[in-house]
C-alpha cells in the first residue's frame, strides 16, 4: 500500500541516474515539492496517488534527458499558514524549485503568490479558483485539470438544459466552494434556470442531513454539491437515505473524481452526471499511462488531478531540458514563459497548449456514471455523454482580466 512514509522513502531515491548506473553528465539537481493532503478529508483526491503520479514522470523521463530531479513530499493538512510554512522553507532553505498539486484554493493562491515572491514555479494541479488565471494570474503559475468555471459550465449548463432547472446548493464554505456555486449558479440561470437557497457547511463535514432536508423542502430538481472529496461522498450518500434521489430529486456532484466514484460505489453513483478532464479508460494514451503508473498505487487508478500531476513534471522537465537546468533553477518566471512556448504533450493529457494566463488548454469531457451491470470491469466507471473543447469548456483570456498580459 502506497502511504506518506512509503511515499517520502521513494522520493529520496529519485535522483535519476544513467541506466549503467553511473552518473549523467548533468549534475545540477532540480527539486519539485509536492505540497497536499496527505492524511485528511481530500487524501483520496491527492495524497500520495499525486506523488506516483509525479515519481513516474521522473522515472521515464529524468535519466533519458540527462536530468537530475528529485521529488520531495509534505502534508499541509489543509491549512494555509502551515503550507506557507512549508513553501517558505522549501525555497528559501531546501533548493526547492517547483511547489505543486495543493488541493485547496485558498492554499494554491497563496503558494503561487509566494512562488511570484521568490520567483518560483508553482504547477497547479488540483484546485480550482479561477483567481490563479484571473485577478491573482502570476507569471510564476501554471493552472492545469479542472476549474470552476469549466466544472460549472459543463455540468451546470448541460443538467438545466436537460430539465433540471431548478437548483439548490450545499456548499463548502470557503473559497473553492463559493465559486464553483457562483459559477454554476450563473450557468443554471444562463441556460433558463432558477436557483431556489443554498447552504454553507464547515468544512470538513460529517452531517448533511438539516442541508438535505431544506434541500428536499424548497421543491428543487437538482442539488448541487459544491464541494469535494469525503464531503460530496457523504453528502451523495445520505441523500440516498434521506429519500432525495427515490423522490427525483437530481444529485449533482460539481467536483467528482473516480476516487470518489470508487467511494460511493456504483449502486449509489449511477446516473450521476460529472465533469472531468481526464478519465483513465478514455483512450490508448490515457490507459497506458494509467497501466505504468497503476504498480505504484495499488491498482487505484488516477483521477484527473493526479494525472495533472504526471503531466506537468514531464512538461516541466521537457523544458528544462530545453533550458538546461541551470538556466531553469535561475528564474521561475522564465522556466513557466519557456513552459507556455512548448505544446504539452503526454499520455495523460494528450497535446494541447499552455495560454499566456497560465491556464493549460485541455479538453473537457462530460460523463455519466454507468450502472452496476453495466461496468464490465474493475474501474470501468463512466460512459462518455460529450467532449467539450478547451475553447468551449474555460473562460476566455479577455474575461480572466489577467493583469500581466499585455493587450
Amino acid at each position: 500500500m502506497l502511504t506518506r512514509r512509503t511515499a517520502l522513502v521513494a522520493a529520496a531515491g529519485l535522483a535519476m541516474t544513467a541506466p549503467n548506473g553511473g552518473a549523467r553528465a548533468q549534475s545540477t539537481k532540480l527539486k519539485l515539492g509536492v505540497l497536499n493532503d496527505q492524511s485528511g478529508a481530500y487524501r483520496g483526491n491527492g495524497g500520495p496517488v499525486s506523488v506516483a503520479c509525479a515519481q513516474q514522470a521522473v522515472k521515464e523521463f529524468a535519466a533519458a534527458s540527462g536530468l537530475n530531479v528529485e521529488i520531495v513530499v509534505a502534508d499541509h493538512q489543509g491549512k494555509a499558514d502551515v503550507a506557507l510554512g512549508i513553501a517558505r522553507q522549501w525555497f528559501d532553505r531546501d533548493g526547492v524549485d517547483v511547489a505543486m498539486d495543493f488541493q485547496n484554493s485558498a492554499i494554491a493562491l497563496a503558494v503561487a503568490g509566494l512562488a511570484k515572491e521568490k520567483d518560483k514555479v508553482a504547477l497547479v494541479c488540483n484546485s480550482g479558483t479561477t483567481d490563479l488565471t484571473g485577478k491573482q494570474c502570476s507569471p510564476n503559475t501554471l493552472h492545469w485539470a479542472y476549474d470552476t468555471y469549466m466544472l460549472a459550465k459543463v455540468t451546470g449548463g448541460a443538467l438545466t438544459k436537460s430539465g433540471g432547472d431548478t437548483w439548490f446548493f450545499i456548499t463548502a464554505d470557503y473559497a473553492f466552494g463559493h465559486a464553483l456555486e457562483s459559477d454554476t449558479a450563473k450557468f443554471v440561470q444562463q441556460a433558463g434556470g432558477k436557483i431556489l437557497g443554498n447552504v454553507n457547511m464547515p468544512f470538513p463535514s460529517a452531517d448533511f442531513s438539516s442541508a438535505l432536508l431544506q434541500a428536499q423542502s424548497s421543491g428543487t430538481k437538482v442539488v448541487g454539491f459544491a464541494n469535494a472529496g469525503t464531503d460530496t461522498v457523504n453528502c451523495i450518500k445520505q441523500a440516498a437515505e434521506f429519500g432525495l434521489v427515490a423522490n427525483g430529486i437530481k444529485m449533482a456532484g460539481l467536483l467528482l473524481q473516480i476516487n470518489d466514484i470508487g467511494a460511493l460505489g456504483l449502486q449509489a453513483a449511477q446516473g450521476l452526471s460529472l465533469a472531468e478532464t481526464f478519465y483513465w479508460d478514455l483512450n490508448e494514451r490515457t490507459r497506458a499511462f494509467s497501466s505504468r503508473v497503476s504498480p505504484a498505487t495499488s491498482g487505484v487508478m488516477p483521477n484527473a488531478s493526479q494525472a495533472a500531476c504526471y503531466s506537468a513534471v514531464v512538461h516541466y522537465m521537457k523544458a528544462a531540458a530545453a533550458m538546461g537546468p541551470g538556466e531553469a533553477k535561475k528564474s521561475g518566471a522564465a522556466m513557466v514563459a519557456k513552459m507556455k512556448a512548448m505544446p504539452v504533450d503526454d499520455d495523460a493529457t494528450g497535446t494541447c497548449t499552455i495560454r499566456q494566463d497560465g491556464r493549460v488548454m485541455n479538453d473537457a469531457y462530460l460523463f455519466e456514471v454507468k450502472s452496476p451491470a453495466a461496468s464490465k470491469k474493475p474501474w470501468d466507471y463512466y460512459k462518455l455523454v460529450a467532449t467539450v473543447p478547451a475553447a468551449d469548456a474555460f473562460r476566455s483570456l479577455a474575461d480572466g482580466g489577467c493583469a500581466f498580459i499585455k493587450s
